[in-house]
């Protein structure tokens, strides 16, 4: 992540965390829970920056904006007192097309990181437009690794072998070819193929949310959205789609949220494929049901 995005991230976590304090030690948080929150949040923001290699600018506003829009939608799906949890958003309108992601609480939140995606793009048989609405993942519809195996025009659809695919089940979805209408599809967020990596940013999928390989591993590694797969694990029971290695969160989510903010114009911070965000510091002065990805 550039330089001056990473310094301007972390002003903000200073610039806000005194305000996050005032809010929930008004709301009767114990203050070594606010300590923890602070610094597990802000360690995942970190973490974000280093560890995802494309990302976006945001700016503030627009992080508030996207907040408000992401609350809506919570509380449209009745999941307005949502618990302090990680939540996964992404704008589906052609003029964005990125995944945002926040810690959220009832009254509070916090803008980690944002990378580009590649949401459906209708048009095509089996081609869906990606639905709106509230998706919760959990142990009912199991990930899965990709194989890594190529189709018949040579890519692979999930990705490299062993990245995992996040798998929301089956949903209602509105059909991109012919005279249209409603069908079911399998909602999953994934990789792609390395050489399909260029083209995010957008729409171009079947259906299903296409991510950078490196923001699919950092969900995986932290568990994001891991808060039913851990609670079984806790349980007993054993799921191999969890990383040995993993360093889950205290604060996993399992909500993706998919909206359409229906931008007529692209933002300078959401660029297309190949083209250079403004603020940079060198200019300062195709995924259905798992058959066909």
């Amino acid at each position: 992540m550039p330089l001056a995005y990473r310094v301007a991230g972390m002003a903000y976590f200073r610039c806000c965390g005194a305000l996050l304090a005032t809010l929930l030690i008004g709301t009767g948080t114990a203050f070594a829970d606010l300590a923890a929150i602070n610094d597990d949040v802000a360690a995942l923001a970190t973490a974000f920056a280093r560890e995802v290699d494309k990302t976006l600018a945001v700016p503030i506003g627009d992080q508030a904006s996207y907040a408000g829009m992401l609350r809506a939608a919570l509380a449209r799906a009745g999941k307005k007192a949502v618990q302090p949890e990680f939540v996964m958003l992404v704008d589906r309108s052609p003029a964005v097309q990125a995944a945002f992601l926040y810690w959220i609480s009832a009254d509070d939140w916090r803008f980690i990181g944002a990378s580009p995606v590649a949401t459906g793009l209708p048009g095509a048989y089996e081609h869906f437009l990606t639905p709106l609405g509230v998706f919760e993942h959990t142990v009912a519809n199991m990930d899965f690794r990709a194989e890594g195996t190529f189709n018949e025009f040579g890519i692979r659809g999930y990705g490299l072998k062993g990245v995992r695919v996040f798998d929301f089940g089956w949903v209602t979805a509105e059909r991109g070819w012919g005279g249209g209408g409603i069908s079911p599809m399998r909602l999953q967020m994934h990789a792609t193929d390395p050489i399909l990596e260029r083209l995010l940013g957008i729409a171009h999928s079947a259906g299903c949310i296409r991510i950078p390989a490196t923001l699919n591993r950092f969900l995986d590694h932290h568990g994001i959205l891991d808060a039913d797969y851990e609670r079984a694990a806790r349980l007993g029971t054993h799921l191999s789609i969890l990383l040995s290695d993993r360093e889950p969160t205290p604060w996993a989510g399992r909500y993706l949220v998919i909206i359409d903010s229906q931008r007529s114009k692209r933002p300078a911070w959401s660029p297309l494929p190949g083209k250079q965000a403004p603020h940079s510091p060198s200019s300062l002065g195709l995924d259905t049901p798992r058959s066909r990805t």
